[in-house]
């Protein structure tokens, strides 16, 4: 039997015996034992810090002497003097084992470190980047063994890290050898681990030890904005997230007309492909300054999109997405150089889109299956990402089905009368009294609501600009609740309704949320063609998920997550009685946030996770709705407030929708005789 000292790590547990003198890197490295180092154990990067635990442990079995470890040495004091070592840490390069010890490694030293995220039910990322730090020591070139600066630097790192054969770009060996000569044959090496596409291969070259990080992004590449996330690439950290309007915007709101644009205009998509590439870079301009980082330290960037922007992104006509049967030009994921899409990153920096699940299921919505992971759910869960082009999926871990739904733009606040972006001034929520019919809101910049002391105080730097699209959204809800709109979704007239608010507006009555023209204001309305146009947009989305309902034969789901930036402030009450997502109880209703923003952070700092993700995508289910003969029945029936059959016994054990009828021919609450015959 060994008497050599055992070792125990936590928290993976793993133990073993080692001889005296051993660096406890070394006993790490050994056993498998998640613990970093950048520099190779020679005191320079700090990344290997432990927590060596003494006295009695039953539970192991061991008592730990306070000598267990190797005195304090002097580059671990040097580096407790120069940067500070928290209480008890040691530095697991330096300290050596001399008897039975139990070593904690935090969390901050582990290479596949756990980044937790908000939201509670969320699965934490592991962290393994595509592109890591090496520090290596290169044998000086000999006039009696001779060789390249390429060929020895491989070698170290193989040496050292146990690397494969590495390749380098021409960019990279046009500084290498300075970087070599000014650091004295010491450098620190970023190295892109390989994928499918790309062998593993030297991508930048610091001389000596380069003490600073690398990024990456994870970009949501929408229709209607573009939103990305600068990550720390060792710590997984979000230092920057920014945002900017989508310049396709300008070639049409919606994806078919983009679509139809490229079909009608021989350069069409050569404009669209550019204009977006060229807002992706001033994009990472404001990103990069906010971070204040140099753009050539991002080295990785993953995407999603959908199938229309993907196409676009890369280059590829959309003509066949606008057309049946929706032909993708691949549903692959995709691993590029990002020189080759006209990103300004570091030279040799990486991209990767994930796979697309359809032709009208993009890889935004694999994000979101990857983020949310249905097919890990014991119950049945509905995931909605509400956009232009909404994504829904229907799973748990017998099968997942997915479809998309053209929404349009009006739950973005577009093609409504005062409809506008969420932005600072914007009507965001709404509620209207049951008995006087009044309205009060809040807008976005401000916690008061409209009727409390303070409010215009609090709004007068922004003023009341329009409503977004939580804010029509409630507000339509809310008139529904208070019998202003009926099931058919018509406005009634003040006699009809009891609601001064209510008015003559042509040939259909309006409801008057907010007047400001006595101030130089807006005066802000919703009108009967606002209503019909939420009617088609929630009646498309309902549509797709009564139709996967179907497909899965259930009448009910046990939960609902609704995702996207514009999920995240849909009242789940307000939403039901819209008749947008099937009846439910509510606190089964939770908002995901940008979930398809999550599981592009999720793939950038974790590379098993792309791999995953491409399984996952080949076992989903695609529905086409075009195609699918019920889903214009149930478009039909959900085009009602909340819906013209299907009934909401939990909604209406929770709210009392009232029983109306506005339909009486005349706006003014008169019927009218309808004129028979031929005009003379």
């Amino acid at each position: 039997m060994s008497n050599d000292p055992l070792v125990i790590f936590t928290p993976s547990g793993k133990r073993g015996t080692f001889p005296v003198g051993t660096p406890v890197l070394t006993a790490a490295r050994q056993l498998g034992v998640d613990l970093d180092s950048v520099c190779g154990g020679r005191g320079i990067c700090s990344k290997c810090q432990i927590t060596p635990s003494y006295g009695e442990f039953s539970k192991h079995g061991v008592t730990v002497a306070d000598t267990a470890l190797s005195e304090w040495n002097s580059v671990e004091a040097r580096y407790d003097e120069k940067r500070g070592l928290k209480e008890g840490r040691r530095l697991g390069c330096q300290a050596t084992i001399q008897s039975d010890i139990v070593i904690d490694v935090p969390a901050e030293s582990q290479v596949h470190k756990q980044v937790v995220r908000k939201r509670a039910e969320a699965r934490d990322i592991v962290m393994n980047p595509s592109t890591k730090l090496y520090y290596v020591e290169v044998a000086e070139p000999d006039m009696h063994d001779p060789s390249g600066d390429l060929e020895r630097l491989v070698a170290a790192l193989r040496r050292d890290w146990d690397l494969p054969e590495l390749e380098a770009d021409l960019g990279v060996l046009k500084t290498m050898q300075s970087a070599l000569r000014k650091g004295e044959w010491k450098v620190t090496v970023a190295v892109h681990l390989g994928d499918a596409v790309f062998s593993p291969r030297i991508i930048h070259i610091w001389p000596g030890f380069y003490e600073g990080t690398l990024y990456g992004l994870a970009v949501d590449l929408g229709s209607t904005t573009i939103a990305a996330h600068l990550c720390d690439l060792q710590s997984g950290e979000v230092v920057a997230s920014s945002g900017i309007m989508n310049p396709q915007i300008r070639f049409g709101e919606d994806l078919m007309s983009r679509v139809s644009y490229g079909m009608m205009n021989p350069t069409g998509s050569v404009e669209m492909t550019k204009a977006v590439r060229e807002g992706m870079n001033a994009l990472f301009v404001q990103i990069a300054s906010e971070a204040e980082i140099d753009r050539n330290l991002i080295v990785d960037a993953v995407f999603v999109c959908n199938p229309v922007m993907h196409h676009l992104f890369l280059g590829i006509d959309a003509y066949e997405l606008g057309q049946a049967p929706f032909a993708l030009a691949t549903s692959e994921a995709i691993s590029l150089r990002a020189s080759e899409l006209d990103l300004n990153l570091h030279p040799a920096s990486r991209v990767y889109l994930l796979p697309c699940i359809a032709g009208h299921v993009g890889a935004d919505a694999a994000a979101v299956a990857l983020s949310e992971a249905p097919d890990k759910s014991e119950d049945l869960v509905l995931v909605v990402d509400v956009g232009t082009n909404a994504e829904i999926l229907l799973g748990n871990k017998e099968k997942v089905l997915a479809c998309s739904s053209p929404t349009g733009p009006a739950f973005e606040g577009a093609q409504i009368t005062s409809g506008q972006r969420a932005a600072p001034g914007a009507i965001e929520h709404v509620e209207i009294d049951p008995v006087t019919k009044l309205p009060r809101f809040q807008v976005i910049g401000s916690e008061l609501w409209s009727d409390e002391e303070g409010f215009d105080a609090a709004i007068a730097q922004t003023g009341i600009t329009g409503i977004c699209g939580s804010g029509i959204i409630e507000v339509i809800a809310e008139m529904r609740m208070a019998g202003i709109v009926d099931g058919p979704g018509l406005i009634g007239s003040a006699e009809q309704t009891g609601s001064p608010n209510c008015f003559q507006d042509g040939r259909t009555n309006s409801y008057q949320l907010y007047d400001g023209t006595e101030n130089g204001g807006p005066k802000i309305t919703v009108t009967n063609t606002d209503i019909r146009q939420i009617q088609m947009a929630k009646a498309a989305l309902y549509s797709g998920a009564r139709l996967l309902m179907d497909k899965f034969g259930v009448d009910k789901v046990d939960r609902i997550v609704l995702a996207g930036a514009f999920g995240a402030h849909i009242s789940p009450k307000h939403a039901m009685v819209l008749g947008m997502i099937p009846d439910a109880p509510l606190d089964k209703v939770t908002s995901a946030g940008n979930a398809a923003g999550t599981g592009a952070r999720i793939a950038l700092l974790n590379t098993d996770a792309r791999r995953e993700i491409e399984e996952t995508v080949h076992n989903i289910h695609k529905i086409e709705t075009a195609i699918e003969p019920r889903f214009q029945e149930h478009f039909v029936n959900a085009s009602n407030i909340p819906n013209a059959v299907e009934p909401f016994p939990i909604l209406e054990s929770i709210v009392t929708i009232p029983k109306v009828n506005h339909n009486t021919g005349g706006g003014d609450g008169t019927r009218r005789r309808r004129r028979t015959g031929a005009r003379p």
